[in-house]
């Protein structure tokens, strides 16, 4: 009985690890997703604030606080009451900009699938410091 309840606690241990392996999105894919963020984001060597701020470094830094860029008021708000940009919160971000930060300025609809939004992360990571 016990091998039972260690093999299964084994398996839900290794089977999680599998899960979140799966989730960390290929920066490849990522990049040609961007291509849809390119309109208003620029990244990488050079990069600068545009219709959207640059998001160099965009993975762990505060929200609303790129110097030179004149963010909404619900972004600085979002910031300031500890919005820091993870994997998971930049995932809920870009699922629907609108319903995450209320009132932002980022007119996009989102990135729908799950895949996309997990490649375009990984993608951002490349350019970020807390990987």
């Amino acid at each position: 009985m016990n091998k039972i309840i260690l093999g299964l606690a084994v398996a839900g241990i290794f089977g999680g690890v599998s899960v979140a392996v799966a989730a960390e999105g290929d920066p490849a894919k990522g990049e040609n997703v961007f291509k849809k963020c390119k309109i208003c984001h620029q990244i990488g060597e050079g990069a600068k604030n545009q219709v959207g701020p640059q998001l160099n470094g965009v993975i762990g830094r505060k929200a609303g606080t790129i110097e030179g860029f004149s963010y909404s008021p619900a972004m600085k708000e979002a910031g300031e009451k500890g919005l820091t940009w993870t994997d998971e919160d930049l995932h809920k971000y870009i699922e629907n900009p609108k319903d995450f930060v209320p009132k932002n300025k980022m007119a996009f609809v989102g990135l729908k699938k799950p895949d996309e939004r997990d490649d375009v992360i990984a993608y951002l990571k490349k350019f970020s410091e807390a990987k």
